[in-house]
């Protein structure tokens, strides 16, 4: 499913890229449960087995953490990148940070989208707010159904004017 294409923006000030998203404190979240389930097998395995499976736990959570925002970032930058095409006005794509969520914020004339989710594949979900409206779908069915949540999304936001959704 296409979206409608509108007149192209030639206000677009979007730079075209969202930043990376990589986050100290999931990371650090994952380190600490690591350790936490490695030191579980010293009575069991001793010293040198509970490091093995630090080192394995620890590494398996940082890809799934880098798994989760690739595809988090994936879903942002393909939204955005359909608003755009549409003829939606798109000011800049920026970072923000929320608790342990993964979130981009993205700057329209209308007001901010926020547009992120828990970024640990295979429990990775994304939100979108708007307007203190946030709907949540896990993000592997947003990833396929991008081009029919663009559009959903780009009716909402574009095309329904400020005074109409005050009423």
């Amino acid at each position: 499913m296409q979206l409608e294409q509108g007149p192209r923006s030639a206000e677009a000030d979007w730079s075209g890229t969202v930043p990376n998203a990589f986050d100290g404190r999931v990371l650090g979240f994952v380190v600490v449960i690591a350790g936490l389930a490695a030191s579980l097998n010293v009575p069991y395995g001793g010293i040198p087995f509970a490091a093995v499976a630090f080192v394995v736990l620890a590494v398996l959570g940082v890809v799934a953490h880098v798994l989760g925002e690739r595809q988090l970032r994936r879903i942002t930058d393909g939204l955005v990148e359909r608003w755009v095409e549409a003829g939606g006005h798109v000011e800049d794509v920026t970072r923000s940070d929320s608790g342990m969520r993964t979130e981009w914020t993205v700057h329209t004339p209308d007001g901010d989208v926020t547009i992120g989710g828990i970024a640990l594949v295979p429990i990775s979900r994304v939100s979108i707010e708007w307007q203190g409206v946030t709907d949540s779908m896990d993000a592997s069915e947003a990833d396929e159904n991008i081009d029919a949540l663009a559009a959903s999304l780009y009716e909402e936001l574009f095309e329904i004017g400020p005074a109409t959704r005050r009423r």
